[in-house]
C-alpha cells in the first residue's frame, strides 16, 4: 500500500493522534505508553507495516521512561517481610518479556503445570516494600504469566497490601489453585514443593491485551462515515410508551436529533436531541475512534407507530426515514424471534434481513449471546450491524451477553457501550449486563451467564416475586442442561428460581447445536410444562453435525443447522417454532394456560 494511500484511509485518525500527542507527553500508565507507541506507529508505518513489528523494534521506539513504565506500573503489590516472589511464565510464549532478566529474575529449574500448560519460574528476592512488576509481553500470549510470593523465613507472616490493579485476589499457591479468573476451571496440577503455602496472585488472560502490538492492528471493512448509520433500536425504559435510538457517525458533531412523528402525520413532527459518546478502538488502523449518539423518546402511545429520521442539522447529514411501533396494552397478541449465537456472521445476516419480508408481526429480536467472535474488537460489531442490514431500525434488538462478548476477563465494555438497555439489574453489577422488560403479557428475564450466578439468582428472587406476567422468558449463553456441556450453578442457582416462579422458557446457545428439553424442575424431568421449564438451545450460524448421545431429559436433538426460532403469544396460548434457513420446521410445540 502506498503511503499516500494509508493516509487518505486514516483520515478520522488525524485529530485523534493529534489529541493523544499533545497530552500524553510524559506518560505514567502502561496505557498512557502504549496510546503514544501507536499515534507514532500510525504516523510513522503504512498499515502493512504495522503488522511486521517485532520487540526489537517496539523497544526501539520507547523512551527510557516509557520502558520503566512497561517494566513497573502493570502489576505492584507491597510485601512487609523478605521475600522470594517467583513469575510463572508459559514456556511456549515466543519471547521473554524484556524487563525480566534486567530487574534480577533468575530462571530456575522450577515448572508448575495444569491441563493445558506448562511455566518456567523465574524468581528474585525483594526486600520489603514495593514489587513492581511490567507487561507481559508485546504479542498477545493468553496464558499471561502469573505470580506467586513467599517469605524468606517460615517463621515471618507475609502481609500483601496496595494492589494495583486493585481487585487483586490472593490464594495459597497448591495444587488445584487456580490462576485465571476468566477460566477457574483451569487448576494447577503439579506444584513444586518449594513453591507450595506461598500466596498466588490470579490474574486474566485478558491483560495479554494491555501491550498488544505484534500482530495486533485491524481494519475495519465497514468504517463510519458522516452520516448516520448502524441505526438501532432497543428499550432502555418503558416499551409501551418510550423508544430508544442510537447511531452512529464518524465526526462528532453536539447537535444529534431524532425527528419523529405518528405515521403518515408528518405535522405533529417532535424534534428530540441526543446524548453523544466517543468510542476509542486504538488498534482499528482505519477508523479508531467513532462517536455514538442515544435519544430516548418519550410520551408515546400504546401500540402506535411511528416515524423517524436521525441526523445532524448543522451538516445536513440525515438517515432515511424508518418506522417503529411501541409495545401494545397488556394481553395483545405478539411475536419475537430467538437466536442462538449470531458470531457477526454473513450467513446469519443473509438470514436475519429476510425475517421482515417473511413476518409483518415480528414485535423485536432477542440473541442468547455471543453476537460476535470478539467483544473488545469494534471491527466485529460493526459487522454485525452491517450484514443485519436495516433490520434493528425497525424492530428493537434486545440481546443478552456470552463469553465471546465479555471475553477474556475483561467486561463486556464494547457491548455496554453500543446498546443502551434498561438499568433495573443487580445493583452490585454494572448496568445493563443484567435486565429484565414487559412486552404485553410476558416478563423477559436477560441474564449474564459470565458474571456472578449467585448473584443474579437473588435478584431473579425478587423481580420475579414482584411480577404478574403471563409468560416468564429468561434468555441467557450458557445452557444449563447439554449434553456436551452442562452448568450445575446455573441448574442449582437460577433453576431453584425457574422452579419457584414457574419460569417457562429458558433460551440459551454457546454449543452450537439444537435441543429442547422435556419439562424440568427440581433438576428432574415433569409430565407437563405446566409443572416445569422449557430448557432450549440454538443456533444462528451455519455449523457442522455432531455425533452426540441424546440425553434422557431431551425432548428433541440435532445437529448441523442454521436455525431461528419464532415465538408467537396470545393470551394464554404460547406457540414456538424452530426454522431452518429454507424456513423449514425443525421443531414446534404449544403450550396452553
Amino acid at each position: 500500500m502506498h503511503k499516500s494511500t494509508f493516509r487518505i484511509l486514516t483520515v478520522p485518525v488525524v485529530s485523534f493522534l493529534i489529541f493523544v500527542m499533545a497530552c500524553q507527553q510524559s506518560p505514567q500508565t502502561v496505557g498512557e505508553v502504549m496510546d503514544r507507541v501507536v499515534a507514532d506507529l500510525y504516523e510513522s508505518y503504512e498499515i502493512d507495516e504495522l503488522n511486521s513489528l517485532t520487540d526489537s523494534t517496539i523497544l526501539t521506539m520507547l523512551s527510557e521512561q516509557e520502558k520503566k513504565v512497561l517494566a513497573e506500573e502493570y502489576w505492584q503489590f507491597k510485601i512487609n517481610v523478605p521475600a522470594i516472589v517467583s513469575v510463572m511464565r508459559h514456556k511456549d510464549q515466543r519471547t521473554v518479556p524484556f524487563w525480566l532478566e534486567p530487574k534480577g529474575f533468575e530462571k530456575t529449574d522450577l515448572t508448575v503445570s495444569n491441563d493445558h500448560y506448562t511455566y518456567e519460574v523465574w524468581q528474585k528476592r525483594f526486600e520489603p516494600g514495593w514489587v513492581n512488576l511490567g507487561i507481559n509481553g508485546f504479542d498477545k500470549h493468553r496464558p499471561v504469566y502469573f505470580v506467586s510470593v513467599k517469605p524468606v523465613s517460615a517463621n515471618d507472616d507475609l502481609v500483601l497490601t496496595d494492589f494495583y490493579p486493585d481487585n487483586q485476589t490472593v490464594i495459597e499457591m497448591e495444587t488445584g489453585a487456580f490462576t485465571y479468573h476468566d477460566w477457574d476451571e483451569l487448576v494447577l496440577l503439579e506444584v513444586p514443593e518449594s513453591l507450595q503455602k506461598g500466596k498466588l496472585l490470579t490474574t486474566i488472560r485478558g491483560r495479554a491485551r494491555e501491550a498488544h502490538l505484534i500482530g495486533a492492528f485491524r481494519t475495519t471493512p465497514f468504517p463510519s462515515r458522516e452520516k448516520p448509520d448502524q441505526i438501532m433500536l432497543t428499550w432502555s425504559e418503558e416499551p409501551q410508551t418510550t423508544q430508544t435510538i442510537q447511531w452512529r457517525t464518524a465526526s462528532e458533531n453536539d447537535n444529534g436529533v431524532v425527528e419523529v412523528w405518528p405515521a403518515r402525520d408528518k405535522a405533529d413532527k417532535r424534534i428530540i436531541n441526543a446524548e453523544s459518546d466517543r468510542l476509542k478502538d486504538r488498534l482499528l488502523a482505519n477508523d479508531p475512534v467513532i462517536h455514538r449518539y442515544t435519544a430516548v423518546i418519550r410520551d408515546l402511545q400504546p401500540g402506535q407507530q411511528y416515524d423517524y429520521r436521525v441526523g445532524h442539522p448543522d451538516s445536513d447529514n440525515w438517515s432515511a426515514e424508518y418506522t417503529f411501533q411501541t409495545a401494545p396494552e397488556p394481553g395483545t397478541p405478539f411475536s419475537f424471534i430467538y437466536f442462538g449465537d449470531t458470531h457477526r456472521s454473513p450467513a446469519w445476516g443473509e438470514l436475519v434481513t429476510r425475517l421482515p419480508d417473511r413476518y409483518d408481526d415480528i414485535a423485536f429480536y432477542t440473541i442468547a449471546g455471543d453476537m460476535v467472535g470478539t467483544g473488545l474488537y469494534r471491527d466485529d460489531w460493526d459487522q454485525l450491524f452491517a450484514y443485519s442490514g436495516e433490520v434493528f431500525a425497525s424492530d428493537p434488538l434486545m440481546p443478552s451477553l456470552g463469553n465471546h462478548d465479555n471475553q477474556d476477563g475483561l467486561g463486556p465494555g464494547m457491548f455496554l457501550e453500543l446498546f443502551d438497555l434498561p438499568d433495573n439489574g443487580p445493583a452490585s453489577m454494572q448496568p445493563e449486563r443484567v435486565y429484565a422488560f414487559e412486552y404485553s403479557n410476558a416478563l423477559f428475564l436477560m441474564l449474564d451467564a459470565t458474571g456472578p450466578k449467585q448473584t443474579q439468582a437473588a435478584w431473579l428472587d425478587s423481580t420475579l416475586a414482584a411480577s404478574d406476567a403471563t409468560w416468564k422468558i429468561a434468555v441467557f449463553h450458557f445452557p444449563p442442561y447439554a449434553e456436551t456441556m452442562e452448568y450445575p450453578d446455573i441448574q442449582a442457582q437460577w433453576g431453584e428460581m425457574f422452579d419457584r416462579y414457574h419460569v417457562d422458557l429458558a433460551m440459551s446457545g454457546h454449543v452450537h447445536y439444537y435441543m429442547r428439553t422435556r419439562p424440568i424442575a427440581n433438576q428432574r424431568v415433569v409430565e407437563s410444562p405446566a409443572d416445569g421449564t422449557i430448557y432450549l438451545i440454538s443456533i444462528a450460524i451455519p455449523d457442522h453435525n455432531r455425533s452426540a448421545e441424546r440425553p434422557d431429559y431431551a425432548e428433541v436433538m440435532f445437529s448441523g443447522e442454521q436455525l431461528y426460532q419464532k415465538i408467537d403469544i396470545q393470551g394464554n396460548q404460547l406457540s414456538y417454532t424452530a426454522y431452518n434457513r429454507d424456513d423449514q420446521v425443525r421443531d414446534e410445540f404449544v403450550i396452553v394456560k
